[in-house]
């Protein structure tokens, strides 16, 4: 393999001598730069030059690289796995009245098969990125789809709201165990340059690409043979994948010994770190999602003690992470890091895009629902365009993103994104939907589309490459956050106006519009504090993911 990638390691600042100790297998040193000639961050200084000077980076093992034929077998099966995943959650969104009504669901519980997900997938992500990287990818990914079956088919036997919450938590944890793992072994495992490219934007369509499929088949589901088979169909089809899965995932190139793993986990992983993170994670999460439900909560005793833990996670999981890097033991995410702009910027950029782009997916399809009068199939079909250019998007960023740079391709896909929320922020609900919906809908998904394959590359070339699972978690987890903040907010937003609206019936309509369009007004502004991190943190960055002889 006489080629080499080639990214952008010197703008983002990512060349040093000196590597801070990451969390992560001893096996291949903490020091990747004495190991394999891979110089992790020293992100204290800022680039030298505007200049874009490439510095390249040998790859981690060019023995174990996958032919092209099963590489993409690979990616399919990735795929598949974090497709049904968020399949689920936008048959939860769409069919969630009817779903409400056949389990007799308390009002107070209709965010929760919702909410859960996110709660245990952002709690669950930087412990599960830290065990796949002592592990293995393989049977990270093979636990994840038996579990995403179980919990699928748990979901479509429920009897009751609660039993169907804890299997939504279920499904939650699946999503958290297979995402670090999938984005592992594409920086691992896919030849670099342009396969490792389209391997990531692949997987960084799979989630909206079925939380959208979710949207539109559930709405058929929903309005035809009911919701209940749409869980079942998942169920099958996580068995399939995880069988596809057995035959086709790579495996360790170096089998450890049972008395290594458990040495491994004992003393390889920053325990405490993550236990500080997943505690903020989990009491923030949970503060949210009750708020999101009655905003009222905010005086209860128990929210404002959650919140304030939360909070005081913070400082305590900065001085940790001082703490290990001082005394020359693993950290988490070495506090190094946030001091890199591009690495800094991207994860604001994904959790406010990510805050978007739910936010415009769950209201846009009230709005049709509710103000407009449609059934949840024909949401789902004005939906329809959104998905289109998903998969559009992503497939051309798989392509174009080591052609131009970086900041580029990045400003223009938010510049079209943020006029999303903008024409749903001003439209008549009586205006056909081709005037103004459509494109409305045509343009939402582009800048997360592409920010995830950026973001992705990014991450990848930050982290050693014996963390790329730990890299992905932290990745995903901004995006995780981003949801549990953006569904609170908005829901904050929505509810608050609908109050005040002038309408007598605060369930019309009228009323509920005005909430509505709120709601997309602030999504907007969300959209430029995206812009204004892009240009503030992706200036200097030139092209990534170039592949050079």
């Amino acid at each position: 393999m006489g080629k080499q990638p080639s990214v952008e390691l010197k703008i983002l600042g990512l060349a040093s001598d000196k590597t801070p100790p990451v969390s992560g297998p001893s096996t291949q040193r903490n020091s990747v730069s004495d190991n394999i000639g891979f110089s992790t961050p020293n992100l204290d200084q800022e680039a030298q030059s505007d200049d874009e000077v490439p510095i390249e980076v040998p790859p981690l093992n060019s023995a174990v690289v996958l032919t092209k034929g099963r590489a993409i077998i690979v990616i399919i099966q990735l795929i598949g796995v974090q497709l049904f995943s968020s399949f689920c959650n936008g048959v939860i969104v769409v069919g969630l009245p009817k779903i409400a009504d056949a389990l007799d669901m308390d009002s107070g519980l209709l965010l929760w098969p919702t909410s859960v997900f996110y709660l245990t997938a952002g709690a669950c992500l930087m412990l599960a990125g830290s065990i796949a990287d002592v592990l293995g990818t393989r049977p990270m990914i093979m636990t994840a789809s038996l579990l995403l079956a179980v919990s699928a088919l748990a979901c479509g036997l429920a009897r009751n709201g609660p039993e169907l919450i804890a299997f939504r938590g279920l499904q939650g944890i699946s999503n958290a165990i297979a995402v670090p793992a999938s984005v592992s072994i594409v920086s691992t495992k896919v030849q670099d340059g342009q396969p490792r490219n389209i391997g990531f934007s692949c997987l960084g369509f799979a989630g909206p690409l079925g939380f959208l499929l979710g949207l539109i088949l559930g709405g058929v589901f929903v309005d035809g043979v009911g919701w209940r088979p749409a869980f079942y169909l998942v169920a099958a089809a996580s068995c399939a994948l995880a069988f596809i899965g057995f035959w086709v995932l790579p495996k360790d190139t170096r089998p450890k010994s049972l008395r290594s793993i458990r040495r491994q986990l004992a003393f390889e992983i920053d325990w405490i770190g993550t236990t500080i993170s997943t505690t903020g994670l989990v009491t923030v999460s949970y503060a949210l999602a009750t708020l999101s439900a009655d905003v009222d909560n905010i005086r209860s005793a128990t929210t404002i003690a959650l919140l304030i833990i939360g909070v005081a996670t913070v400082p305590a999981f900065i001085y940790w992470m001082n703490y290990q890097v001082k005394h020359g033991r693993p950290a988490l995410i070495p506090n190094s890091f946030w001091r890199n702009v591009s690495f800094t910027s991207i994860c604001i950029m994904i959790l406010f895009n990510t805050a978007v782009i739910n936010g415009m997916e769950v209201f846009a399809s009230l709005f049709f629902q509710q103000v407009q009068g449609l059934s949840a199939l024909g949401a789902s079909i004005r939906i329809l365009p959104s998905l289109v250019t998903a998969v559009l998007t992503n497939v051309s960023t798989g392509y174009l993103v080591n052609r131009m740079p970086v900041m580029w391709i990045v400003l223009i896909s938010c510049g079209l994104s943020a006029l999303s929320p903008m024409l749903m922020a001003i439209i008549n609900p009586h205006w056909p939907y081709w005037d103004m919906a459509f494109f409305a809908q045509l343009l939402q998904g582009i800048s997360m589309n592409v920010l995830f394959t950026v973001g992705l590359l990014i991450i990848s070339a930050i982290f050693p490459p014996h963390t790329q699972a730990l890299g992905g978690a932290v990745f995903n987890t901004c995006a995780q956050l981003g949801t549990s903040i953006g569904l609170t907010i908005t829901s904050v937003i929505s509810d608050s106006r609908t109050a005040a609206s002038g309408a007598e019936d605060k369930s019309s309509p009228q009323a509920l519009m005005t909430g509505y369009r709120a709601v997309f007004w602030a999504l907007f502004a969300w959209m430029i504090v995206v812009l204004a991190a892009g240009v503030g943190g992706l200036r200097k960055v030139g092209k990534i993911g170039v592949k050079r002889d």
